[in-house]
This record gives structure tokens, C-alpha cells and sequence, in this order.
């Protein structure tokens, strides 16, 4: 759904209800590695990388495909938020963990599904680093 009277930006999706409300999703060139300390809990070259603008403008946030996730992360219970760009939104944490780590959107808006069941994590409960080249 793109909207040139509100951006120059080509290839985003919009909020159908505020338009000005928009995010741009494109494939990360690089391994992507996700770490809390010396665990690794995920490898992808498959990652996404988001970019969205709204009430403010969000730093990126690193998607990864679940299948690249290297370690079982548990739901966290009782809470989900929603996003009227993407949709409704599960989170987990590790084990040690007393916060969530993660989220997800297991059920996406359709224009958004490109992102279903994509775990993206927060950057001050881990590292996430992009390794190597952009050859694929």
C-alpha cells in the first residue's frame, strides 16, 4: 500500500488508518548473530531488518526467522501488546531471564506478513552483531 503524497519513500507498508504511520522492511546482506553474554541464541542469514516511522522515528529493530533461533526461549505469560501496523505482538525470555527478551507477531496484519512469527529482540537485553560481508 503505498501512499506518494505522504512520503517518498517507496516499498513501505502503511497503516491504512493513519498513513503517515509506516515501516520499510528489507533483508539484512550479513550474518546476523544474536547473543545474551556467551550464549548464542540465534545465527540467521535470512534476517530482516525494520525501519518504521510514526508518533517518533524508531530505531531499526533486527527481525530473525524461527528457525534460526539456536535455543528453546519460553512465552512470556499474560502479556501482549498490539501495533495497528503490525498486529498483535507475544514476547519470551530464557530461563534466567526475569524480563522478556523478545517479541513476536504471531498473527500479523495482512500487509505485514512478511513479519509473521519473525522474533525480533531488544537491544539492551542482547547483542546483536552483523558479521562479514554483504555477498550472500
Amino acid at each position: 500500500m503505498v501512499h506518494p503524497d505522504i512520503t517518498l519513500a517507496t516499498e513501505t507498508i502503511h497503516n491504512p488508518d493513519e498513513p503517515r504511520h509506516f515501516m520499510r522492511v528489507m533483508p539484512i546482506p550479513r550474518e546476523i548473530e544474536v547473543r545474551r553474554g556467551d550464549t548464542l541464541i540465534a545465527r540467521s542469514r535470512r534476517a530482516l531488518r525494520l525501519t518504521e516511522l510514526g508518533r517518533d522515528v524508531y530505531d531499526p529493530v533486527v527481525y530473525i526467522p524461527p528457525e534460526d533461533l539456536q535455543i528453546e526461549m519460553r512465552r512470556v505469560e499474560d502479556k501482549t501488546t498490539y501495533c495497528p501496523l503490525k498486529g498483535h505482538a507475544v514476547y519470551f525470555q530464557l530461563d534466567d531471564a526475569k524480563t522478556a527478551l523478545a517479541w513476536a507477531y504471531e498473527e500479523t496484519k495482512d500487509f505485514a506478513s512478511v513479519l509473521t512469527g519473525y522474533v525480533a529482540f531488544y537491544p539492551d537485553q542482547v547483542a546483536i552483531a552483523e558479521i562479514g560481508s554483504e555477498a550472500r
